[in-house]
């Protein structure tokens, strides 16, 4: 499967996975979502801003997932890898109140990022909003 990672700009982790300052993805949820029982080692995933074409990819080297989350849960979860999450220790509190009451996380592991031929994706079928796309293969949502 291919997945496609819709990023908030403003974040500017698309950046810090290049890098490899960011070598884990997390996605955190009150219920699961894409890419929760999709997602699994040796996977692609295309990262693109919100608003802007997919400019990179990276491997999945490993995938954790954790449910039935609490605040001290969560905060653990922040403290061991929210460093490779690309979030420094000093907006790590920020995180923290965005996520407490979350009750699932998967951490997706990253290997081999680069950039490639940027592109956009037809989103249709998938909700203007989504935020993660699974798809057999990505040239079948690929446009140009």
């Amino acid at each position: 499967m291919d997945h496609v990672a819709i990023m908030r700009k403003s974040w500017g982790l698309t950046q810090k996975i290049l890098n490899g300052q960011k070598k884990i993805e997390s996605r955190w949820y009150s219920v699961k979502h894409k890419p929760w029982d999709s997602i699994k080692e040796g996977e692609t995933i295309y990262f693109k801003n919100s608003g802007e074409p997919v400019r990179l990819k990276a491997e999945v080297s490993k995938v954790m997932r954790f449910a039935n989350l609490t605040p001290s849960r969560v905060k653990e979860i922040l403290n061991d890898y929210g460093n490779d999450d690309g979030l420094g220790k000093e907006i790590t509190p920020k995180f923290f109140e965005r996520f407490k009451n979350k009750k699932y996380c998967m951490l997706i592991f990253l290997k081999n990022p680069r950039e490639i031929k940027p592109f956009d994706i037809n989103k249709t079928g998938f909700g203007a909003m989504s935020a993660w796309i699974t798809t057999n293969s990505v040239s079948k949502i690929r446009v140009g």
